[in-house]
Protein backbone atom coordinates (compact mmCIF):
# COMPACT_ATOMS: atom_id res chain seq x y z
CA UNK A 1 0.00 0.00 0.00
CA UNK A 2 2.79 1.96 0.86
CA UNK A 3 4.89 1.46 -2.28
CA UNK A 4 1.89 2.20 -4.12
CA UNK A 5 1.54 5.85 -2.54
CA UNK A 6 4.92 6.48 -3.73
CA UNK A 7 4.68 5.11 -6.89
CA UNK A 8 1.66 7.36 -7.65
CA UNK A 9 3.64 10.86 -5.56
CA UNK A 10 6.67 9.68 -7.94
CA UNK A 11 4.46 9.65 -10.81
CA UNK A 12 2.70 13.16 -10.43
CA UNK A 13 6.03 14.99 -9.78
CA UNK A 14 7.23 13.57 -13.18
CA UNK A 15 4.05 14.79 -14.63
CA UNK A 16 4.37 18.13 -12.78
CA UNK A 17 8.14 18.83 -13.78
CA UNK A 18 7.26 17.38 -17.67
CA UNK A 19 4.61 20.37 -17.83
CA UNK A 20 6.98 22.69 -16.47
CA UNK A 21 9.15 22.10 -19.20
CA UNK A 22 6.45 21.86 -22.34
CA UNK A 23 5.24 25.27 -20.29
CA UNK A 24 8.01 27.06 -19.89
CA UNK A 25 8.44 28.17 -23.28
CA UNK A 26 5.07 29.35 -23.99
CA UNK A 27 5.46 31.54 -21.41
CA UNK A 28 9.06 33.00 -21.82
CA UNK A 29 7.01 33.51 -25.52
CA UNK A 30 3.87 35.46 -23.64
CA UNK A 31 6.59 37.58 -21.44
CA UNK A 32 8.86 38.49 -24.61
CA UNK A 33 6.22 39.79 -26.44
CA UNK A 34 6.24 43.06 -23.31
CA UNK A 35 9.85 43.16 -24.16
CA UNK A 36 11.43 45.73 -26.53
CA UNK A 37 13.21 43.81 -29.53
CA UNK A 38 16.94 45.05 -27.93
CA UNK A 39 15.97 43.39 -24.77
CA UNK A 40 15.16 40.27 -26.14
CA UNK A 41 18.55 40.15 -28.06
CA UNK A 42 20.91 41.03 -25.22
CA UNK A 43 22.82 38.93 -23.33
CA UNK A 44 22.44 37.85 -20.53
CA UNK A 45 18.72 37.40 -21.37
CA UNK A 46 15.71 38.24 -19.07
CA UNK A 47 13.16 35.90 -18.43
CA UNK A 48 11.15 39.09 -17.15
CA UNK A 49 10.70 42.06 -19.02
CA UNK A 50 12.70 45.03 -17.69
CA UNK A 51 9.97 47.82 -18.54
CA UNK A 52 6.29 46.48 -19.42
CA UNK A 53 5.66 47.83 -22.98
CA UNK A 54 2.54 46.73 -25.67
CA UNK A 55 4.50 48.56 -28.07
CA UNK A 56 4.77 45.50 -30.02
CA UNK A 57 1.39 44.89 -30.28
CA UNK A 58 0.45 48.27 -31.35
CA UNK A 59 2.88 48.14 -34.11
CA UNK A 60 1.73 44.78 -35.72
CA UNK A 61 -1.52 46.38 -35.56
CA UNK A 62 -0.58 49.50 -37.38
CA UNK A 63 2.39 48.14 -39.65
CA UNK A 64 2.14 44.81 -40.35
CA UNK A 65 -1.67 44.48 -41.16
CA UNK A 66 -1.98 41.47 -38.83
CA UNK A 67 -6.04 41.92 -39.21
CA UNK A 68 -6.00 40.62 -43.20
CA UNK A 69 -3.57 37.69 -42.19
CA UNK A 70 -5.23 36.48 -39.23
CA UNK A 71 -9.06 36.18 -41.18
CA UNK A 72 -7.23 34.53 -43.99
CA UNK A 73 -6.29 32.21 -41.27
CA UNK A 74 -9.28 31.74 -40.42
CA UNK A 75 -10.99 31.35 -43.38
CA UNK A 76 -8.55 28.45 -44.74
CA UNK A 77 -8.37 26.66 -41.65
CA UNK A 78 -12.22 26.60 -41.29
CA UNK A 79 -13.05 25.77 -44.38
CA UNK A 80 -10.46 23.00 -44.68
CA UNK A 81 -11.16 21.85 -40.97
CA UNK A 82 -15.22 21.55 -42.36
CA UNK A 83 -14.52 19.89 -46.00
CA UNK A 84 -11.86 17.38 -43.99
CA UNK A 85 -14.52 16.25 -41.12
CA UNK A 86 -17.52 15.38 -43.84
CA UNK A 87 -15.72 13.34 -45.91
CA UNK A 88 -13.77 11.85 -43.10
CA UNK A 89 -17.28 11.22 -41.76
CA UNK A 90 -18.46 10.29 -44.98
CA UNK A 91 -15.53 7.73 -46.05
CA UNK A 92 -15.56 6.56 -42.35
CA UNK A 93 -19.01 5.51 -42.25
CA UNK A 94 -19.05 3.69 -45.28
CA UNK A 95 -15.57 1.54 -44.62
CA UNK A 96 -17.55 0.95 -41.38
CA UNK A 97 -20.93 -0.15 -42.18
CA UNK A 98 -20.90 -1.36 -45.81
CA UNK A 99 -19.51 -4.28 -47.21
CA UNK A 100 -18.42 -4.19 -51.21
CA UNK A 101 -15.55 -5.18 -52.86
CA UNK A 102 -12.22 -4.26 -52.99
CA UNK A 103 -12.83 -2.65 -49.23
CA UNK A 104 -9.42 -3.77 -47.66
CA UNK A 105 -7.48 -2.87 -50.41
CA UNK A 106 -9.39 1.12 -50.41
CA UNK A 107 -8.84 0.74 -46.32
CA UNK A 108 -5.17 0.18 -46.95
CA UNK A 109 -4.06 2.42 -50.00
CA UNK A 110 -5.87 4.95 -46.80
CA UNK A 111 -3.14 3.34 -44.49
CA UNK A 112 -0.27 3.43 -46.65
CA UNK A 113 -0.98 7.08 -47.10
CA UNK A 114 -0.48 8.00 -44.01
CA UNK A 115 3.17 6.41 -44.05
CA UNK A 116 4.42 8.68 -47.03
CA UNK A 117 6.09 11.28 -45.78
CA UNK A 118 4.39 14.77 -46.23
CA UNK A 119 7.73 16.09 -48.14
CA UNK A 120 7.86 13.61 -50.68
CA UNK A 121 4.10 14.52 -52.00
CA UNK A 122 5.29 18.05 -52.58
CA UNK A 123 7.36 18.17 -56.01
CA UNK A 124 4.18 16.07 -57.81
CA UNK A 125 1.45 18.14 -55.89
CA UNK A 126 2.99 21.43 -56.79
CA UNK A 127 3.16 20.24 -60.80
CA UNK A 128 -0.46 19.13 -60.48
CA UNK A 129 -1.86 22.78 -59.33
CA UNK A 130 0.38 24.51 -61.67
CA UNK A 131 -0.99 22.43 -64.17
CA UNK A 132 -4.34 23.35 -63.61
CA UNK A 133 -3.81 27.36 -62.81
CA UNK A 134 -4.47 27.71 -59.57
CA UNK A 135 -1.03 28.86 -58.08
CA UNK A 136 -1.76 31.64 -56.31
CA UNK A 137 -5.09 31.13 -55.65
CA UNK A 138 -7.25 29.32 -52.23
CA UNK A 139 -7.97 26.58 -54.63
CA UNK A 140 -4.06 25.40 -54.77
CA UNK A 141 -4.39 25.07 -51.00
CA UNK A 142 -7.75 23.55 -50.20
CA UNK A 143 -7.86 21.24 -53.15
CA UNK A 144 -5.07 19.31 -51.68
CA UNK A 145 -6.78 18.44 -48.32
CA UNK A 146 -10.19 17.47 -49.79
CA UNK A 147 -9.78 14.32 -47.66
CA UNK A 148 -7.76 13.51 -44.55
CA UNK A 149 -6.56 9.95 -44.25
CA UNK A 150 -5.84 10.07 -40.37
CA UNK A 151 -9.71 11.41 -40.02
CA UNK A 152 -10.86 8.38 -42.28
CA UNK A 153 -9.00 6.29 -40.26
CA UNK A 154 -10.48 7.48 -37.06
CA UNK A 155 -13.88 7.53 -38.13
CA UNK A 156 -13.49 4.44 -38.79
CA UNK A 157 -12.29 2.89 -36.16
CA UNK A 158 -15.11 4.40 -34.58
CA UNK A 159 -17.85 4.03 -36.41
CA UNK A 160 -17.04 0.22 -36.49
CA UNK A 161 -17.74 -0.45 -33.09
CA UNK A 162 -19.67 2.75 -31.34
CA UNK A 163 -22.16 3.14 -33.67
CA UNK A 164 -25.05 -0.29 -33.55
CA UNK A 165 -25.14 -1.52 -36.78
CA UNK A 166 -28.95 -2.65 -34.97
CA UNK A 167 -29.57 1.09 -34.98
CA UNK A 168 -28.98 1.74 -38.31
CA UNK A 169 -31.30 -1.86 -39.82
CA UNK A 170 -34.19 -0.21 -37.68
CA UNK A 171 -33.83 2.89 -39.98
CA UNK A 172 -33.36 1.07 -43.27
CA UNK A 173 -36.96 -1.09 -41.72
CA UNK A 174 -38.61 2.30 -41.22
CA UNK A 175 -37.83 3.70 -44.67
CA UNK A 176 -35.21 6.00 -44.21
CA UNK A 177 -32.63 6.04 -46.84
CA UNK A 178 -29.01 5.84 -46.46
CA UNK A 179 -27.87 9.70 -46.38
CA UNK A 180 -30.49 10.44 -44.01
CA UNK A 181 -29.06 7.66 -41.99
CA UNK A 182 -25.48 8.96 -41.57
CA UNK A 183 -26.60 12.73 -41.37
CA UNK A 184 -29.00 11.87 -38.53
CA UNK A 185 -28.17 9.01 -36.48
CA UNK A 186 -24.39 8.14 -37.55
CA UNK A 187 -23.07 11.97 -37.42
CA UNK A 188 -25.05 12.79 -34.55
CA UNK A 189 -23.32 9.90 -32.79
CA UNK A 190 -20.24 10.99 -33.33
CA UNK A 191 -20.06 14.28 -31.98
CA UNK A 192 -17.48 13.54 -29.32
CA UNK A 193 -15.17 11.66 -32.37
CA UNK A 194 -16.00 14.99 -34.55
CA UNK A 195 -14.60 17.29 -31.64
CA UNK A 196 -11.35 15.46 -31.43
CA UNK A 197 -10.61 14.65 -35.30
CA UNK A 198 -11.89 19.31 -35.56
CA UNK A 199 -9.06 20.48 -32.93
CA UNK A 200 -6.42 17.84 -34.75
CA UNK A 201 -7.36 19.08 -38.18
CA UNK A 202 -7.56 22.80 -37.29
CA UNK A 203 -4.47 22.88 -35.73
CA UNK A 204 -2.64 21.05 -38.58
CA UNK A 205 -4.44 23.39 -40.91
CA UNK A 206 -3.93 26.64 -38.98
CA UNK A 207 0.18 26.07 -38.26
CA UNK A 208 0.45 25.15 -41.96
CA UNK A 209 3.35 27.01 -43.31
CA UNK A 210 4.88 25.18 -46.25
CA UNK A 211 2.18 24.36 -48.31
CA UNK A 212 0.86 28.17 -48.90
CA UNK A 213 4.12 28.84 -48.70
CA UNK A 214 5.19 27.55 -51.84
CA UNK A 215 2.07 28.09 -53.70
CA UNK A 216 0.86 31.79 -52.60
CA UNK A 217 2.37 34.94 -54.11
CA UNK A 218 0.41 37.79 -53.17
CA UNK A 219 0.82 39.14 -49.75
CA UNK A 220 -2.63 40.17 -49.39
CA UNK A 221 -3.16 36.13 -49.28
CA UNK A 222 -1.26 35.34 -47.35
CA UNK A 223 -2.47 33.46 -43.74
CA UNK A 224 -0.85 34.21 -41.09
CA UNK A 225 1.71 31.27 -40.55
CA UNK A 226 3.32 32.59 -43.43
CA UNK A 227 2.92 35.70 -42.90
CA UNK A 228 5.50 36.11 -40.04
CA UNK A 229 7.84 35.17 -42.11
CA UNK A 230 7.95 38.80 -43.06
CA UNK A 231 9.66 40.07 -39.83
CA UNK A 232 12.86 38.57 -40.70
CA UNK A 233 14.35 40.94 -42.18
CA UNK A 234 17.97 39.75 -44.79
CA UNK A 235 20.41 40.89 -41.92
CA UNK A 236 17.80 41.45 -39.10
CA UNK A 237 14.93 40.19 -37.35
CA UNK A 238 11.78 41.99 -35.52
CA UNK A 239 12.19 39.93 -32.62
CA UNK A 240 9.51 42.14 -30.68
CA UNK A 241 7.09 42.07 -33.51
CA UNK A 242 7.31 38.20 -34.72
CA UNK A 243 6.79 37.13 -31.33
CA UNK A 244 3.50 39.46 -30.72
CA UNK A 245 2.24 37.75 -34.14
CA UNK A 246 3.18 34.63 -32.84
CA UNK A 247 0.94 34.78 -29.83
CA UNK A 248 -1.85 36.10 -31.52
CA UNK A 249 -1.47 32.84 -33.72
CA UNK A 250 -1.81 30.76 -30.60
CA UNK A 251 -4.80 32.50 -29.44
CA UNK A 252 -7.66 30.59 -31.17
CA UNK A 253 -5.88 27.30 -30.88
CA UNK A 254 -5.74 27.58 -27.15
CA UNK A 255 -9.49 29.40 -27.34
CA UNK A 256 -10.58 25.95 -29.16
CA UNK A 257 -9.25 23.58 -27.28
CA UNK A 258 -10.52 25.32 -23.83
CA UNK A 259 -13.88 25.28 -25.22
CA UNK A 260 -13.55 21.81 -26.77
CA UNK A 261 -11.04 19.89 -24.06
CA UNK A 262 -13.46 17.93 -22.71
CA UNK A 263 -15.13 16.12 -25.97
CA UNK A 264 -11.01 16.22 -27.10
CA UNK A 265 -10.36 14.05 -24.67
CA UNK A 266 -13.49 11.57 -24.80
CA UNK A 267 -12.83 12.00 -28.80
CA UNK A 268 -9.41 10.39 -28.38
CA UNK A 269 -9.84 7.82 -25.65
CA UNK A 270 -13.14 6.06 -27.31
CA UNK A 271 -10.81 5.90 -30.88
CA UNK A 272 -7.92 4.36 -28.79
CA UNK A 273 -5.35 7.16 -29.82
CA UNK A 274 -2.60 7.69 -27.65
Amino acid sequence: MKIDKIGAITLKVCLVIGGLIMFLPFFWLMLSTFKTSREITSVPTTFFPRGWTIENYVDIFKSFNIARYFLNSVFLATVKTAIGIYTSLLCGYVLAKFEFKGKKIIFSMILFTMMVPYLIMVIPLYQMINTVNLIDSYWAIILPTLYSSFGIFMMKQYMTSGIPNELIDAARIDGAREFTIFHKIAVPLSVNMISALSIFLFLWNWEDFLWPYLVLNTKDKMPLAVALNMFSGQNTVNYGGLFAAAAVTILPVLIIYLFFQKRFVEGVSMSGIK
